[in-house]
């Protein structure tokens, strides 16, 4: 019976070393499967944290094209208006024109040539808080961009190239030249 006794032992012995090993195995298991999946769920951070920037990018992207499309919309609405301003005066200069070349001619000292001066005066006011300046052109170096020649003469007392006389003025709203001013161009 000892020996029975023994081998059943022996026997228990094997079956708990058996068992250890068995649960030792699936331990590892265990822990290989949880090591694969916390890797899989690493690389899902990874892929999620990726898009998260990517979206992020193409976010700031878009904020600064609506940004710029902004800035660009409000530039594009002040030259349009700035181009109607200065559509707008430039109907209303020939009648300027028309009143500084009365006051050319007037009479001394008469209360109606006065009040002509006036109003012309209060025009050039009107159009000066506009925004409106005349183009200084008398003696100065022609630009087309300013200026507008009618004629070109011989003159002694300008180089060639300058202005000799005024015509008719120009004028500028900011940047915009409204109207060039009509020039006599020294040869």
């Amino acid at each position: 019976m000892t020996e029975k006794k023994k081998h059943h032992k022996e026997h228990e012995t094997e079956d708990k070393l058996n068992e250890t090993q068995a649960e030792a195995l699936a331990e590892a298991e265990a822990a290989g499967q949880a090591e694969a999946e916390i890797e899989a769920l690493k690389k899902q951070i990874e892929d999620a944290e990726a898009k998260a920037s990517e979206y992020k990018d193409s976010w700031m992207r878009s904020q600064a094209e609506f940004q710029n499309y902004k800035k660009r919309l409000e530039r594009d609405n002040e030259t349009m208006r700035l181009h109607m301003k200065g559509d707008i005066i430039k109907r209303i200069l020939p009648v300027l024109d028309d009143l500084e070349r009365a006051m050319q001619n007037r009479p001394a000292n008469d209360a109606w040539a006065e009040g002509i001066a006036l109003i012309v005066r209060k025009f050039q006011t009107t159009l000066e808080s506009e925004g409106v300046k005349r183009i200084e052109a008398e003696g100065a170096v022609f630009d087309p961009n300013f200026h507008e020649a009618i004629s070109s003469e011989h003159h002694e007392d300008f180089e060639s190239g300058h202005v000799i006389e005024v015509v008719r003025n120009g004028y500028m709203l900011g940047d915009y030249v409204i109207r060039p001013a009509l020039v006599r161009v020294a040869q």
